[in-house]
């Protein structure tokens, strides 16, 4: 497997996603991956949500994507929901109301040069496919996130995008997992040393999509932690919910593999303990983060109690110092040490995952016996650990390559070396994949009592 890093720049005073470096990387790893095989039939790309590149009418890319973490579309909900109201949207695209949707971000860009200039817009892993195989196309379950698609035709909502002065014409024909998307290029090959051809096959492009097939659930009584910079935190449906009390709730209803729903909610995730990290580093105090972990399991817990989802914690920046406001606003005690600050974020987001997935529980009439945590966030004993004894039911962690796996079993199934759905190739995850089960330790009470605490407090705010 190869790794690279993927590391935002700032310039002109906004955030953006080095999309070349990112694509010189790809390019590497399939070099490297060349020479490991004999042959390589097939490429499948995922990425993360929302963001996008602009390509002119001669097929560049108009400037580097921004990043959904840039302070432009500060305000823009507000703007947006002047023009449609909430409930209409939701109804429309059954997606929860974030700063960053694609939505607000093309509304956020309108009468730039760079927008006005733009003759293709295309979603994360669609650019890099674009870059690999010269063909154009937007993957429906990443397609889903823009809050752009009709939850009901499951098509691109032109009059939705009329009514916001976002141009239709911007948006390619819509693929799905499992359809091919082109071979790649000549140069790709001669760059990478492979001999062709070598496919490109639509696969769940969003990260999560594609998380949610490697979930090795053995009945559909399972709820789903994707673990990472976020916890997706939700259920996988047959069917959209479009309730008011969904909306009001916030949850989405994202597309899933083989037509299924991803119905989650956005939890701010692990990226409080990154950017905690990368604060200390810039300090000059370099973290040994299991060191840190292990320091704060030992500590007294539910202390101290954040909002994990207080949109104060989005941008990069000095999250240590933001914790401690946030604790000082809503009289809970600081965290005065390293390992005290890991703990606090540790049960909040813990919290944050008992509080959503209730909330899906209720808000879909589903029971759960078993909550499913994949990502990066399974390797974290204490997480998953709390995890179990907030919400009082077993959690199940790993693979910690969900993402990768789903992505692999869609491409097999595609190039018929599978021939099941969602529950076969699950199958094949357990049949490969140890994972670890937590049992919560009959301390709920504990964490009914601080959910109130939390409740109370942002009730007086």
């Amino acid at each position: 497997m190869a790794r690279f890093k993927n590391e935002p720049v700032t310039t002109g005073g906004m955030l953006h996603w080095d999309a070349l470096a990112l694509h010189r990387a790809i390019l590497d790893g399939l070099r490297r991956a060349g020479k490991h095989v004999d042959r390589l039939d097939s490429v499948g790309i995922d990425t993360w949500g929302v963001d996008f590149g602009l390509l002119d009418r001669d097929g560049r890319l108009l400037g580097n994507p921004v990043h959904y973490r840039d302070r432009r579309t500060d305000g823009i909900t507000d703007l947006v929901l002047s023009r449609i109201p909430a409930a209409e949207l939701y109804r429309r695209t059954g997606i929860q109301v974030l700063p960053f949707n694609t939505l607000n971000q093309l509304v956020a860009a309108a009468g730039t040069a760079q927008l006005e200039a733009a003759a293709t817009l295309l979603l994360m892993p669609d650019l890099f496919g674009y870059w690999l195989t010269g063909r154009v196309g937007a993957e429906v379950t990443h397609a889903s996130t823009t809050q752009l698609l009709s939850v009901v035709s499951g098509d691109w909502d032109a009059d939705l995008m009329g009514k916001l002065g976002i141009r239709r014409d911007l948006f390619p024909a819509l693929r799905h997992p499992g359809d091919p998307a082109g071979e790649l290029l000549p140069e790709v090959l001669r760059e990478t040393g492979l001999d062709g051809p070598v496919c490109l096959t639509t696969v769940g492009s969003h990260d999560t999509a594609s998380a949610v097939v490697a979930v090795p659930a053995t009945s559909p009584r399972f709820a789903f932690i994707a673990s990472g910079t976020w916890s997706l935190v939700g259920l996988e449906l047959d069917r959209p919910v479009l309730t008011d009390a969904s909306r009001h709730a916030n949850f989405t209803n994202e597309r899933g593999v083989d037509g299924t729903i991803r119905y989650l909610r956005n939890v701010m995730g692990l990226w409080l303990l990154q950017e905690c990290i990368r604060a200390f580093e810039r300090a000059g105090e370099p973290a040994d983060l299991e060191g840190l972990i292990a320091e704060a399991a030992r500590l007294p817990g539910l202390r101290s109690l954040i909002d994990v989802d207080d949109p104060a914690f989005l941008p990069p920046g000095d999250m240590p110092r933001r914790i401690a406001s946030a604790c000082a606003q809503r009289g809970e005690p600081l965290p005065e040490t390293p390992a005290a600050l890991v703990r606090c974020i540790l049960d909040s987001l813990a919290l944050a995952h008992r509080r959503t997935i209730d909330d899906a529980r209720a808000l879909t009439g589903q029971d759960i016996d078993v909550v499913h945590l994949v990502g990066g966030g399974s390797h974290n004993h204490l997480f998953c650990q709390l995890t179990a004894d907030a919400l009082g039911l077993p959690v199940v962690a790993g693979p910690a390559e969900a993402t990768t796996m789903g992505n692999l079993l869609v491409q097999a199934r595609a190039h018929g070396a599978l021939s099941g759905g969602l529950t076969e190739m699950r199958a094949v995850v357990r049949a490969h994949t140890d994972c670890a089960v937590y049992q919560p330790s009959g301390r709920e009470d504990s964490w009914r009592r601080a959910e109130a605490r939390v409740a109370s407090r942002a009730a007086a705010e």
